[in-house]
């Protein structure tokens, strides 16, 4: 992780997919909260470890991944050039086997929007302040177990 500290988040230098942002993009962010501290470093080796396929999954423009450790927290923004592209990484064996490891160690929200074209400095700005709502108790989607 690069030690880009953005609004008390750790963030990740910008791993590139294949996919050019030329045009529209989907934007996602994902932030996973740990029940307990000790089970972050696991999760966020985890994300690591799917970033480094990254420039092999289609549809994938890129990624940051990015972790509040004080507050057992970590996800990703990742950009795809559609939904299609977000659906065949959410259902990507590798993420799916890494979902149920640690579906029952936290809880998990997720935010996506469409852009008209792919700004990194406007899709961070917006990820944050997702994640500033998310820490209020605003809206996302949310799954725990």
């Amino acid at each position: 992780m690069s030690g880009a500290l953005i609004s008390g988040a750790l963030r990740s230098s910008w791993q590139a997919g294949p996919a050019a942002a030329s045009g529209p993009v989907l934007v996602s962010v994902t932030d996973f909260t740990c029940a307990h501290a000790h089970d972050l470093p696991a999760v966020f080796r985890a994300g690591m470890a799917l970033r480094r396929s990254w420039p092999e999954l289609e549809g994938a423009v890129g990624l940051w991944l990015w972790s509040r450790p004080r507050q057992r927290r970590c996800g990703s923004v990742s950009v795809w050039t559609d939904e299609a592209a977000l659906r065949r990484f959410v259902g990507w064996p590798p993420h799916v086997e890494i979902m149920r490891r640690f579906r029952d160690r936290g809880t998990i929200r997720a935010h996506a929007w469409r852009a008209d074209s792919f700004d990194p400095a406007q899709a961070w700005a917006r990820a944050e302040r997702v994640l500033a709502q998310a820490e209020a108790g605003a809206g996302s989607q949310t799954a725990s177990r």
